[in-house]
């Protein structure tokens, strides 16, 4: 079940790379680079509705490296970079270009009945999703994640589970956030995976202007091909399903993953 700890460890997500459960064996590196590319025609108004026509394009550029410290111990960087255009009012197109880091730990609690960790982040001020504003505001963000997975057959075939929940806590003016996020992964074959995901975050807390109360949920199918014993190569699409004061994004994602 080796592999299906790799493909739990980091399951992609839409906007963000989100640690799975699993943490590295102690010396082993993991490297992973990815481009979303997305749009979006509509923004979901304030009460769930798409009726609000904007025009959105961006591409979103992520770069993680995992480093198991001990067994139960993984550290982790992720450097971002988005670039994106919009107008959202017909006086013309924006553009926004952002980087940020972020950098923290994840620690494996309980593993006799799958695995338990805990994730602890701080990430700097600069890139961030932006589907929650067009606008760019950025601040700096410390979060703290729950993480549960387990490997399990599926029709005999190899299969995994990630469930996580965070909370962040954002500098002003962007709102706190809640997140969560789940995964199901499924071996069609020895060298193929698919994954269906979910994620979903909305603001936590008091809400100041230029924001106001926002949510989204997304879904996300892929398929991840095991290039060789170090190298793989993810692909998917993600559409929004629900959402309120946000942007109504569809995209594709294409990921790089390599592990010593």
């Amino acid at each position: 079940m080796r592999w299906a700890a790799l493909f739990g460890l980091l399951v992609i997500a839409a906007d963000a790379a989100q640690a799975g459960a699993w943490t590295l064996d102690k010396n082993h590196l993991a490297i992973f680079a990815g481009d979303t590319v997305s749009t979006a025609s509509r923004m979901y108004d304030d009460g769930g509705g798409s009726a609000k026509h904007i025009a959105f394009d961006k591409i979103f550029c992520q770069g993680r490296i995992e480093y198991g410290l001990l067994d139960s111990v993984t550290l982790f960087a992720e450097p971002e970079y988005v670039l994106a255009k919009f107008d959202t009012d017909g006086a013309g197109i924006n553009n926004v270009r952002s980087a940020s880091i972020e950098g923290g730990g994840r620690i494996l609690l309980l593993s006799r009945i799958g695995m338990l960790s805990v994730q602890g982040s701080v990430k700097s001020a600069g890139a961030f999703n932006m589907s929650t504003s067009t606008s760019g505001e950025a601040g700096r963000q410390f979060e703290a994640r729950l993480l549960y997975g387990r490997s399990f057959k599926l029709f005999k075939h190899d299969a995994f589970m990630d469930v996580e929940a965070a909370e962040r806590w954002i500098d002003r003016p962007r709102p706190d956030e809640i997140a969560v996020d789940g995964t199901l992964g499924f071996w069609v074959t020895r060298d193929y995976l698919v994954t269906v995901q979910s994620f979903n975050f909305m603001t936590a807390g008091s809400v100041e202007k230029p924001y106001r109360p926002y949510m989204l949920s997304k879904l996300q199918v892929s398929l991840a091909q095991r290039l060789s014993r170090r190298w793989s190569l993810q692909s998917g699409y993600f559409m929004s399903l629900t959402g309120r004061n946000i942007v109504k994004e569809t995209g594709v994602v294409l990921t790089l993953w390599y592990q010593n």
